[in-house]
């Protein structure tokens, strides 16, 4: 009798990844071919590949991630002191042989490719807070302190190269973390207080002693060892004049300048203004509808520099206008509504830790990456998930989908 071959099973093909969240991931590489068609329109008159190399590294981004999708993923909660130790080998190598470009020293060269450190750092990040959170709840003041001296490691290594924006990520995922393992929402605003006292010292005096007193306020309510703990919040307070011009010293000028001209770009509309203007009227001249796919006046003429990376959204918001680019934030928003609904569902707190870490990512770079176009806040170096142009980047932000992915994809399900 003649065997008959082993049929074609389109389902036993998916079974690994049945419970994956398709809706999620359908999304997420919507976004990274959509970027490599900007990218494309960004450089549609040079002799560039930015555009296909952006597709490559996206296809071999989805590949680990969805190999990452079919490993269980509470495997790392036994490795979160081997993740951490090589995040901040990393970073600290960085210093010592990495490269340097734009004014800072943030890339490693690993066999004639850039790999940059700091952006695979936010997932080792990541990792660990959720791995430290996963069994205690933040709600205990020592569990915080804990917290932020974990994170303060990665935090200065990666302030040092410098790199001002990915800094700000961190904190973002620390405070959203946190938030999520039931710290004190006032604690939270207690860890930020000492930024908001410094921007308010140098430009309105009379809020910043409200702010003071308030904070002193708060910290009493809050914080165990009540006169002790308010005593502290209005030292730090207090001192944050002197302690902002401290860090303002340590900033590079280049990175001065970003935030001096965000306020006014007008003041030097040749020099460090230039991004923010240009990318304002490229927004602006975009209108309802846009200009078209590769019609715009603004991208055609190169008139914003590195528009493939940080300035992404310019090009969208002036070859498309006001209908691509509410589009583009529409699917972030869905993005980030899975990513919640993962958090929730998810078999354990460590798979809902980690979903937090991400969605506190994205929902930061993404806020501050579309705000910077518009001019809404300072040019920062904080690239657009999944749409700006950057190898690391984009590995990254495959990777930490693939972990995600794998929270839904081992998360309980009902059974009737």
């Amino acid at each position: 009798m003649q065997k008959s071959l082993p049929r074609f099973s389109l389902q036993k093909l998916v079974q690994p990844w049945k419970s994956l969240d398709w809706f999620l991931a359908i999304s997420v590489v919507g976004l990274t071919v959509f970027g490599g068609l900007m990218i494309r329109s960004t450089q549609l008159n040079a002799d560039y590949t930015d555009w296909w190399q952006h597709w490559l590294t996206g296809g071999i981004g989805l590949a680990i991630a969805l190999a990452i999708a079919r490993w269980r993923y509470d495997v790392l909660v036994q490795w979160k002191w081997i993740v951490y130790g090589i995040t901040n080998l990393s970073l600290l190598a960085v210093i010592f042989v990495g490269t340097t470009a734009l004014g800072a020293q943030r890339w490693i060269s690993i066999g004639g490719f850039h790999v940059q450190p700091s952006e695979f750092a936010k997932l080792g990040l990541i990792v660990t807070l959720a791995a430290v959170l996963e069994s205690r709840t933040a709600a205990s003041f020592p569990v915080v302190l804990q917290t932020l001296a974990v994170t303060a490691v990665p935090w200065g290594l990666v302030f040092l190269q410098p790199d001002l924006g990915t800094s700000l990520v961190f904190g973002a995922i620390t405070i959203g973390m946190l938030y999520w393992a039931n710290a004190n929402p006032g604690w939270l605003v207690l860890l930020v207080s000492p930024l908001v006292s410094a921007i308010l010292f140098g430009t309105l005096l009379p809020a910043w002693f409200v702010w003071v007193a308030g904070m002193g306020v708060l910290a009493w309510l809050t914080i165990p060892g009540r006169w002790i703990g308010a005593a502290i919040a209005l030292g730090i307070n207090l001192l944050s004049g002197k302690l902002g011009e401290v860090f303002w010293n340590l900033l590079k000028p280049y990175q001065k300048d970003r935030i001096i001209l965000f306020l006014d770009p007008d003041r030097d509309p040749l020099g460090g203004g230039y991004h923010l203007i240009q990318s304002r009227i490229a927004i602006g001249a975009g209108e309802f509808w846009g200009r078209g796919w590769g019609n715009g006046t603004q991208t055609q003429g190169g008139f914003i520099p590195e528009q493939h990376t940080d300035f992404i959204f310019s090009a969208v918001g002036e070859e498309l206008g006001f209908v691509g680019a509410i589009s583009v934030v529409l699917v972030f928003w869905l993005i980030c509504l899975r990513l919640v609904i993962l958090a929730q569902n998810a078999k354990d707190n460590f798979g809902s830790l980690l979903c937090v870490g991400v969605l506190s990512t994205i929902v930061f770079q993404a806020i501050v990456n579309i705000s910077m176009t518009i001019g809404l806040a300072p040019v920062t170096g904080i690239p657009l998930p999944w749409l700006s142009y950057g190898r690391s980047a984009l590995l990254t932000n495959f990777i930490a989908f693939g972990l995600v992915e794998s929270v839904a994809n081992y998360r309980q399900r009902l059974k009737f």
